[in-house]
């Protein structure tokens, strides 16, 4: 791939069109070399370095490019010297144990979600579902928030709210009116939906999912909790 097109990756639009991503840094090609050693699809992965890191130990197809063009191709203002691209179809982790859904509506801020699949690759056993309107879970800054977790949770996209209904049989949502969270009910859902960070989900669409809902104990000084924690506070709750 030329650096030109590589450049590109750095917009959705040419990531969906050619199908690759950047991961980029130390501490996320050395997550991606990791993983790659029991998901062979991610051997197909090139890296990109420059003269500092030349010598670095691989098995991926090495390229050198100069500080100048490190800097052209990288999404970050300070680039380290090593990226790696590859196909993001390459990206299938998976598992022979049963996973617990984890949908999120809309959700739009890269951070969340990096941060989101830190929180499930931590607990294992969970599915991340996208509706389509979300943010591109292959976008560098999901990638870097994530620190490597993408390698190992699985991700669907474009999954129709109104499709959890035929995949699930019980589903569990957040409301400040629901059942507390340390209740049975709670952890006998197998999906849990989450909706956008300022809308929430349409309650006519809770409604024809018949998803019950459940309250985190808060005094309630403020409105909200932020998604990020909301979601690591229900993960770990099921997990207790």
């Amino acid at each position: 791939m030329n650096l030109d097109t590589i450049k590109k990756l750095q917009q959705k639009k040419y990531r969906n069109e050619l199908g690759y991503c950047l991961v980029e840094g130390e501490h996320l090609v050395l997550e991606l070399q990791q993983a790659a050693k029991s998901q062979p699809s991610l051997q197909q992965a090139e890296l990109y370095l420059t003269e500092q890191y030349a010598s670095w130990q691989t098995d991926f197809k090495v390229n050198l490019v100069t500080a100048k063009q490190m800097t052209a191709l990288s999404a970050t203002k300070s680039p380290q010297g090593i990226l790696a691209v590859l196909p993001t179809e390459a990206i299938q982790p998976s598992s022979d144990a049963p996973e617990i859904g984890i949908y999120f509506h809309e959700i739009q801020d890269p951070g969340n979600l990096g941060t989101i699949l830190r929180t499930l690759a931590w607990f294992g056993g969970y599915r991340c579902l996208l509706s389509p309107g979300s943010v591109d879970p292959f976008n560098p800054k999901v990638i870097r928030a994530s620190m490597g977790a993408i390698f190992h949770v699985p991700v669907e996209l474009d999954v129709e709210l109104d499709s959890l209904s035929t995949r699930y049989q019980q589903i569990g949502c957040l409301d400040m009116q629901g059942e507390a969270l340390s209740s049975d009910a709670f952890k006998a859902c197998d999906c849990y939906l989450f909706g956008n960070e300022a809308r929430g989900v349409p309650r006519e669409q809770l409604s024809m999912l018949n998803a019950q809902a459940f309250t985190i104990p808060g005094v309630g000084l403020i409105e909200s909790l932020n998604l990020g924690t909301a979601v690591s506070l229900s993960v770990y709750e099921r997990q207790r």
